[in-house]
C-alpha cells in the first residue's frame, strides 16, 4: 500500500528540504577557508537553494487561497482539496468531490484528466 500525503504537504515538505539543503551546501562551503572563490560558490549556491525554497512557499501560500476547503468525513476537521481527488490533511482519508470517482479505489492519477480515462 503507498503512503499518501496531501499535494499541500508534500509541496511544504520539499520546500523545507530546499532550506537543509541550502544550509549543508552552505556549511560545506566553510571546509573550503583557504579557498576564497570555491567558498563563495558554495554560499552562493546554498543561498540560491534558499531563494528558491523561500519562491515555492510563496507559490504554495497563493495555491492555497485557491483551494476547495472541505470538512472531512473521517476525522471531521477542515481540510484543503488542490484537484478531483486528495487526502485529508490531518488523517489521510482519500476525498474526492467528483462524484463518479466515489466507491474508486484513491489514485493520485484521476487529478491528470490523460491518464483518468
Amino acid at each position: 500500500m503507498a503512503k499518501y500525503s496531501s499535494k499541500i504537504n508534500k509541496i511544504r515538505t520539499f520546500a523545507l528540504s530546499l532550506i537543509f539543503i541550502g544550509f549543508i551546501v552552505m556549511y560545506v562551503g566553510i571546509y573550503f577557508r583557504t579557498s576564497p572563490v570555491i567558498m563563495t560558490i558554495f554560499m552562493l549556491l546554498g543561498l540560491i537553494f534558499i531563494i528558491a525554497s523561500t519562491i515555492v512557499y510563496f507559490w504554495i501560500g497563493m495555491l492555497s487561497t485557491k483551494t476547495i476547503q472541505v470538512m472531512c468525513p473521517n476525522c471531521g476537521k477542515p481540510t484543503k482539496m488542490l484537484g478531483r481527488v486528495d487526502m485529508c490533511m490531518h488523517c489521510r482519508e482519500p476525498l474526492t468531490l467528483d462524484p463518479n470517482l466515489e466507491g474508486k479505489q484513491f489514485n493520485e492519477d484521476y487529478n491528470h484528466h490523460k491518464k483518468s480515462k
